[in-house]
C-alpha cells in the first residue's frame, strides 16, 4: 500500500518487537541510501493484533491481499505484485521469507489444486466487510474463548505501564455500558462514574469527555480533585 503495509507473522518466540525494529530499521537504511535521504521513514510504532489461527487467520490473509483492490490500486489481486497473493496462488516463485504451506493446506493436499481453490476463495471474499470490526480490546481477533484466555492472563497487570493500556484492560466494559445511567444533571452519579471509568478501567480523560460531550478540562479537574483527596500531602 502507498502509506502502510500489513504483515501476517507467526513467531514461536516473544520477540516480535525486536523483529519489527530490525525489519523497519534495515528497510529505512536501504531506502535512505537509495534515494539519498536521511531521518525516519515510518511514523509511529507498529500496531500488532494477535490472531487465533484456527478461526480467523485465513480470513485475515484473504483480507490483506484484497486491500489493493479495495483501495482501487489494482483491478484484481493478481495485478498487485507487492503482496503474497501471486506466490500463494502459484503464479510466481515465493520469496524466501514467505511461507505458503499452511494457507494452501486449507484448500487441499495437491498444491496446484489448492492454489486454484485459494484463488477462488480470495475473489469470493472481495465483497466481505472489514475483519477488524471483530477485534476485541484493540489487540485480539478470535473466538470468545480465545479472548478470555488472554484476559485471564493479563488480570492483575493493570498497573504495569510497559503493557499497552488497550491490552491491560481487555475485558473492561464499554463506555456505553459503564456510563449508560449518567445524566449531566445528576452530578454526584456522573462524577462517580467518571472516576470509575478512569481509575478502575483505564479510559483516558479525553475518551470520557468526548463520550459525554463535556469539555476536557471539566473531566481533568474532576480527576485531579479525586486524586488529591485520595493521596493528601503529608506534613512533617
Amino acid at each position: 500500500m502507498p502509506n502502510h503495509y500489513h504483515l501476517v507473522i507467526e513467531t514461536p518466540d516473544g520477540n516480535l518487537s525486536r523483529g519489527m525494529r530490525q525489519v523497519n530499521g534495515v528497510y529505512t537504511q536501504r531506502f535512505n541510501r537509495r534515494y539519498k535521504r536521511v531521518g525516519h521513514l515510518f511514523q509511529g510504532r507498529y500496531k500488532a493484533i494477535l490472531i487465533e489461527k484456527d478461526s480467523h487467520l485465513l480470513e485475515v490473509a484473504c483480507y490483506i491481499v484484497l486491500n489493493p483492490v479495495r483501495a482501487k490500486l489494482a483491478e484484481s489481486p493478481e495485478e498487485w505484485k507487492w503482496s503474497s497473493f501471486r506466490a500463494t496462488a502459484g503464479l510466481t516463485k515465493p520469496h524466501p521469507a514467505l511461507t505458503t504451506d499452511w494457507v494452501l493446506s486449507q484448500f487441499g493436499q495437491k498444491r496446484a489444486l489448492a492454489g486454484k481453490r485459494y484463488t477462488k476463495f480470495v475473489h469470493e471474499g472481495a465483497s466481505l466487510g472489514p475483519v477488524w470490526k471483530s477485534i476485541k480490546g484493540q489487540i485480539l481477533l478470535g473466538t470468545d474463548a480465545f479472548t478470555e484466555q488472554f484476559t485471564a492472563y493479563l488480570k492483575g497487570y493493570e498497573d504495569v505501564m510497559e503493557i499497552p493500556r488497550s491490552q491491560r484492560y481487555l475485558n473492561r466494559p464499554s463506555l456505553d455500558t459503564l456510563l449508560e445511567q449518567i445524566t449531566l444533571v445528576d452530578k454526584r452519579l456522573r462524577d462517580g462514574k467518571i472516576v470509575e471509568a478512569v481509575e478502575r478501567y483505564g479510559y483516558s480523560q479525553q475518551e470520557i469527555a468526548t463520550h459525554l460531550k463535556m469539555h476536557y478540562s471539566t473531566v481533568s479537574k474532576l480527576i485531579e480533585a479525586y486524586r488529591a483527596k485520595k493521596t493528601p500531602n503529608c506534613k512533617t
